[in-house]
């Protein structure tokens, strides 16, 4: 689902929604305060470093690496 797209991408995306939604309940009138300010910040920050932290490992390991090992020179004499 998510194969033709960067994290960066992925991450900016999702700031720019978050401050979208900020901007339009700021124009519906709800007040702008220190505590909802952080709050979006938070919701801006937190989940895009955690995905960037998890996404983007190694690959995991076939069972056939797991029972042979694939990096080990051979004990061929030649």
């Amino acid at each position: 689902m998510l194969k033709g797209i960067s994290r960066t991408r992925l991450v900016g995306a999702w700031c720019a929604a978050v401050i979208v939604i900020g901007a339009c309940s700021v124009v519906l009138g709800v007040p702008l305060t220190l505590g909802y300010a952080a709050l979006l910040l938070i919701v801006c920050v937190v989940p895009p470093a955690v995905m960037l932290l998890v996404w983007g490992g190694a690959r995991p390991q076939t069972v056939a690496e797991l029972l042979y090992s694939v990096d080990a020179p051979s004990k061929d004499p030649r």
